[in-house]
């Protein structure tokens, strides 16, 4: 444990890249296996279980340090740091202190007092808690309270630690990288294979590391002749790879989840491409020829299987854009051109879902019925345009197909890994706006902490404000000094951190999509909410109402079927 308290200190100490490669390098060739592997998973941004409620852990620490439970809270909001606000106010460490750490590794410490106690009543977990605050010194109870809440998380990349293992392995950095995909690396056993310099078992149900696109910074027009670039539209459902090897089919997210069971139509519908293929695409939501959008494929993407029902309620595809692996061979380093006309002779029918019914037609998709399902694996058709001008047209269609604007990819790129500017633009539709008026405030953390900087907002319903969404980004550090003083002194009542205020102040909030919601109170949920301009010119009595959104949905633009929250 005090091997990866160093390290995890000497990642938050520096900025460099070199530097913390140099410190992972140095902690993989000396931890154990088991560690590494337990390391690996920490550091890659695996998710993470909490074990124990922070308000158990305020509760215990407060009474464990002799002072009311609501200075915890005072020192909390100051801080910004829970981990760090619980390791200053706990009594000092008994004598132990200073050898446990050194005896107990990263792989111990997490099986015996953290993953152990996930099932454990709340004085079990109390009892264990206690016990390892007698027995860390200061510095690692910080790291240990990350990880037993499940909020560890440090300033590197999987791409870095890749490079890190790989140096380490002595293979190539892609190859590491490609190894800890999918599954990744559990324990031992896995970490011994992962630093193999020979091929794997595991390397065939493995995705490849997957290449992101960057938001647009200028006008499309700047990026040169249209003819440099193959125009797609941006499709709102989940990015996975379906991977196509020996007898079986793997289907991966973006989260390094495997998926098979949650999308059973494109397993089986992967049997139709050859052995040796690995697809980039989308998973959609499909209903006739309607998208559904990402909300619909969340309610199945977390399912080990799924009923017959939501299969029918909620019917999905795989929409390929990209062909990254063809007879076997890796061919992310030929052009993109030449990859796209690989991927159209292995998956011929394009995806007209969104379109015209005349627009489909044309092309000889048929729409989906009883007698004849719907394909369900298909290509990322190019939109159609010769210039910026007719590419704009085309974008201004977006929200009525469904889909959230258009990617722009250069003809002559490679398929890299992670986000490399320059070749992949994401140029998306302008968002939803609408005037909303400031209802509750609470203090932010870290570089925010002791500022009221999240903010939930309302509009107008029946004489009275509703609260619609929650947005925690868009104002400059001034303005949330200022509105930090406004939030003070305007205050009307207090819900632990949460500070009810007197509704002054409109701002003008931006999101990408709304739908009907049954778990949200005002009936509505809205996606990817931000503050994007304060509304100093208007006074609350000017705000947006509930019917003003509810008309978005109804106007048909917006997918009108229930959905879960998507607020952040």
């Amino acid at each position: 444990m005090k091997r990866f308290t160093d390290l995890y200190w000497r990642l938050d100490a520096t900025s460099s890249t070199n530097e913390k490669v140099d410190s992972l390098r140095e902690y993989f060739a000396a931890a154990r296996p088991e560690d590494a592997a337990c390391a690996i998973r920490v550091l890659s941004g695996g998710r993470q279980l909490r074990a124990v409620s922070t308000t158990l852990l305020r509760q215990w620490a407060a009474e464990a340090a002799g002072i009311p439970l609501w200075l915890v809270e005072e020192c909390y909001a100051h801080v910004g740091d829970l981990a760090e606000t619980l390791a200053l106010v706990l009594p000092h460490p008994g004598p132990d202190a200073a050898t446990t750490g050194v005896g107990m590794g990263l792989a111990e410490c997490m099986r015996t007092t953290i993953e152990d106690l996930r099932g454990a009543s709340d004085q079990q977990k109390r009892l264990v808690v206690e016990r390892v605050w007698q027995l860390l010194a200061p510095r690692e109870r910080i790291v240990w309270h990350k990880l037993l809440t499940g909020g560890c998380r440090v300033g590197v990349s999987q791409t870095l630690v890749a490079r890190a293992l790989a140096e380490v392995a002595g293979v190539d950095p892609a190859v590491m990288a490609h190894r800890l995909m999918g599954t990744g690396v559990t324990d031992a056993e896995s970490y011994a294979q992962a630093m193999s310099s020979e091929p794997t078992a595991d390397d065939a149900r493995r995705p490849y590391p997957f290449f992101l696109a960057s938001a647009i910074e200028c006008e499309p027009s700047d990026l040169g002749p249209t003819s440099d670039w193959i125009a797609e539209w941006k499709w709102d459902g989940m990015r996975a790879q379906l991977v196509r090897r020996g007898a079986d089919a793997t289907l991966w997210s973006r989260g390094e989840e495997l998926v098979n069971g949650a999308f059973p139509e494109v397993i089986a519908a992967a049997a139709a491409i050859p052995d040796g293929t690995v697809l980039d695409g989308e998973l959609l939501a499909v209903r006739g020829n309607k998208l559904l959008g990402f909300a619909a494929v969340s309610k199945r993407s977390g399912r080990r299987s799924v009923p017959r029902k939501l299969l029918e309620e909620v019917p999905c595809i795989f929409v390929a854009y990209d062909l990254l692996e063809d007879d076997g061979a890796d061919i992310r380093g030929l052009p993109l051109v030449e990859r796209r006309l690989r991927l159209e002779s292995l998956v011929p029918l394009p995806c007209t879902a969104g379109a015209e019914p005349a627009a489909s037609e044309a092309v000889g998709v048929p729409f989906e019925t009883a007698a004849s399902p719907q394909p369900r694996l298909l290509h990322s058709p190019c939109v159609v345009g010769n210039a910026w001008d007719a590419l704009a047209a085309a974008r201004a269609t977006s929200r009525g197909r469904g889909v959230e604007g258009i990617m722009l990819k250069r003809r002559s790129s490679v398929y890299g890994v992670g986000r490399v500017r320059g070749d992949w633009w994401k140029w998306k539709i302008e968002p939803l706006e609408i005037d909303v008026v400031l209802l509750y405030a609470q203090a932010g953390h870290g570089r925010r902490a002791g500022l009221h900087s999240d903010y939930t907002l309302g509009v107008w319903h029946d004489g009275r404000l509703v609260p619609v969404a929650k947005a925690y980004s868009g104002l400059a550090d001034a303005e949330i000094v200022e509105l930090d003083r406004i939030v003070r002194a305007t205050t009307l009542d207090k819900h632990g951190p949460v500070r009810v205020v007197q509704p002054t102040q409109v701002f003008q909030l931006a999101f990408e999509g709304i739908s009907h919601s049954t778990r949200h109170k005002s009936g509505v949920a809205v996606r990817f909410p931000r503050i994007v301009r304060w509304r100093r010119d208007k006074t609350p009595s000017e705000a947006g109402t509930l019917a003003d959104l509810v008309q978005l949905i109804d106007a048909g633009t917006i997918d009108a079927s229930p959905q879960p929250e998507m607020t952040p």
